[in-house]
C-alpha cells in the first residue's frame, strides 16, 4: 500500500502562522586535482622549483606549489568575507522576563519549570514543524511532508510558569546611522535586544525602529554605537540571481560567532511559507550550510553584495542543516527599507476569513459536491472583518469525506481577485498570495459563485487584526 497522502489530504483548508527559523553552518572543502602537464615532468619541475621559493614535500619526489594553491574562487571568497565581515552583527534576545516575573510573584506559590532556554524562538511559539493545514511545498517531491525547523526547546508545561528565554540570530548594517536588518522572527517577542559587531568584545542594547512581520523581516538600532564600528554592506540585486552562482552565507550558528560557509544558488524558482501567517513567497535556495543562529544573516554573491536574508531551513526532521536553506530576496527587503527605517510596522492586508483550496481536492469529489475545480471555499467570516463587510457568506454544513479530510459546504466559492482567477497555490495565485501582494486601503472587486451562481462583491482592505482567530485562519 502506498504511503503518499492522498490528492485531498493536500487541500489548504486553512493557512495560519508562519514558519520561522534561523541557520548557520561549515563547510567543507575539498581540493580538485592538479591539471594536466604538457611538457615533461622532469621540465616542468624544474621551472617549479626556480619561480617558487615556498614549496612543501608532498612525497619523495613530488614539490607542492604553496602560493599556486589558492584558486580564483577560493581568492574571491576570502575577498568577500574579508570585505563584508565588519558588516556583519551578532544579535541576542532575552524574552519572557516580564512575564516570568508576573508569574513568580510570593502569591502564586507555583512550582517552577525546570525548562532549558530556547534559541531562535519561533513565532507565535511555532516549534518549527510544518502546520498541518499548510500547503506543502514540497508536495510531489521526495521531501513531501518534510518540516521546517530553526527552533531548540518547545513550550513547556501548560499552566506552568514560563522561565525567560534567550535565543540569538545575525544581522548586517544597511546604511551610515547603523540600522540593522535582520529577521522578524529573532526578535520578536524580546524583552532586550543587545548587539556585537566582528572583532569587537563590546555589547550594546538595541531598539527594534521598524518592523514586517509577513516578510519575515525588522530593523534594529543600537544605542550609543561609535560611528567607526557602523560597517553597511552593499545590498546587491536578487533579480540577477540564477541557479549556479556562488552564495557565502555569514553568521552565529549554535552560537559560533561570524561563522563563513559558502555553497550555490540551488534555485530562484521555489516559493514556501514566510512570515507570521505563512503566505508562500519566493525565495533563494541555496544549499550554503545554515543552521539555527544564522537566522537574519546576509547572503554574499560573488561580487561581495548582500543578495538575500538567510531565513529558514529544511530539516528532514531534525534541528540542523539538511543541505536545503531558504533566503528572502533582498530585493524584497530594498522595497521595504524606507519604510522600516522610517519606523513603519508594515501590516499586509487580510481578509478576516478561512477558506478550503479546491485545487486540491479531487475533481471527481468536487463535481459530486456541485464545487468548481478551481477556487477557495469560505469556511467562516471573522465578525467585523473586511470580508464581513463586504457580505461574504460562510457555509454551514460539516461533512467529512472519505479520506478523513473535513470540509465546510454551503458558503461562497471566490473564484478570482480583480479578474485574475485563483489557480493552482504552486503557481501562487491562491487567495491569500493575491491578497498579499495588495496593500491596506485598496478596494479590490472579488469574483465569486454563491449557489453556484456568479455575483461580484467588493471588498475594502484595511489593517483588521485577526487575533481572535482560530490558527487556521488563511486571510
Amino acid at each position: 500500500m502506498s504511503n503518499q497522502p492522498s490528492p485531498t489530504k493536500k487541500a489548504a483548508l486553512a493557512i495560519s502562522a508562519a514558519l520561522a527559523l534561523g541557520f548557520g553552518g561549515a563547510a567543507l572543502y575539498q581540493q580538485g586535482a592538479a591539471s594536466a602537464q604538457t611538457e615533461p615532468a622532469s621540465q616542468a619541475l624544474a621551472q617549479l622549483q626556480q619561480s617558487t621559493p615556498e614549496k612543501v614535500s608532498l612525497t619523495q619526489n613530488k614539490t607542492f606549489n604553496a602560493a599556486r594553491a589558492n584558486t580564483e574562487n577560493e581568492r574571491n571568497t576570502v575577498d568577500v568575507v574579508r570585505a563584508a565581515s565588519d558588516g556583519l552583527v551578532y544579535i541576542s534576545v532575552q524574552s519572557g522576563t516580564k512575564q516570568a516575573a508576573q508569574q513568580n510573584t510570593p502569591e502564586q506559590n507555583t512550582p517552577k519549570q525546570n525548562t532549558q532556554p530556547r534559541r531562535n524562538a519561533q513565532p507565535n511559539g511555532n516549534q518549527g514543524n510544518q502546520d498541518p493545514n499548510q500547503p506543502d511545498p514540497f508536495a510531489g517531491t521526495p521531501f513531501e511532508g518534510t518540516p521546517f525547523n530553526f527552533g531548540q526547546g518547545g513550550q513547556g508545561v501548560p499552566n506552568q510558569p514560563q522561565q525567560p528565554s534567550r535565543g540569538t540570530g545575525s544581522g548586517f548594517f544597511v546604511n551610515a546611522n547603523g540600522d540593522i536588518l535582520t529577521n522578524y522572527h529573532v526578535v520578536d517577542g524580546a524583552d532586550t535586544i543587545t548587539i556585537r559587531v566582528h572583532n569587537h568584545p563590546e555589547t550594546y542594547t538595541a531598539k527594534v525602529i521598524g518592523t514586517a512581520p509577513d516578510y519575515d523581516l525588522a530593523l534594529i538600532r543600537a544605542d550609543k554605537l561609535p560611528a567607526n564600528l557602523i560597517k553597511p554592506i552593499a545590498l546587491g540585486d536578487s533579480s540577477a540571481l540564477e541557479p549556479g552562482l556562488k552564495a557565502i552565507a555569514l553568521g552565529a550558528p549554535f552560537d559560533l560567532d561570524f561563522s563563513v560557509t559558502e555553497g550555490i544558488i540551488s534555485s530562484t524558482a521555489r516559493t514556501i511559507p514566510v512570515g507570521l501567517r505563512g503566505v508562500n513567497q519566493a525565495v533563494i535556495q541555496t544549499d550554503a550550510a545554515i543552521n539555527p543562529g544564522n537566522s537574519g544573516g546576509p547572503l554574499l554573491g560573488s561580487a561581495g553584495q548582500v543578495i538575500g536574508i538567510n531565513t529558514q531551513i529544511l530539516t528532514g526532521g531534525g534541528n540542523q542543516n539538511a543541505g536545503v536553506g531558504f533566503a528572502i530576496p533582498i530585493n524584497v527587503a530594498k522595497s521595504l527599507l524606507p519604510r522600516l527605517e522610517a519606523g513603519t510596522k508594515i501590516k499586509t492586508p487580510v481578509l478576516g476569513l478561512t477558506y478550503a483550496d479546491l485545487s486540491g481536492l479531487d475533481p471527481a469529489t468536487l463535481k459530486s459536491l456541485n464545487l468548481p475545480s478551481q477556487g477557495a471555499l469560505v469556511t467562516s467570516v471573522l465578525p467585523g472583518s473586511p470580508a464581513a463587510k463586504a457580505g461574504l457568506k460562510a457555509g454551514k454544513q460539516d461533512i467529512t469525506l472519505d479520506d478523513g479530510t473535513k470540509l465546510t459546504l454551503g458558503g461562497d466559492v471566490i473564484t478570482s481577485v480583480n479578474g485574475k482567477k485563483l489557480t493552482q497555490n504552486a503557481q501562487n495565485n491562491t487567495l491569500q498570495s493575491t491578497i498579499f501582494g495588495l496593500s491596506v486601503g485598496d478596494t479590490v472587486k472579488l469574483g465569486v459563485l454563491r449557489g453556484g451562481k456568479p455575483i461580484d462583491l467588493s471588498v475594502k482592505l484595511s489593517e483588521f487584526n485577526p487575533q481572535a482567530a482560530s490558527n487556521d485562519t488563511n486571510n
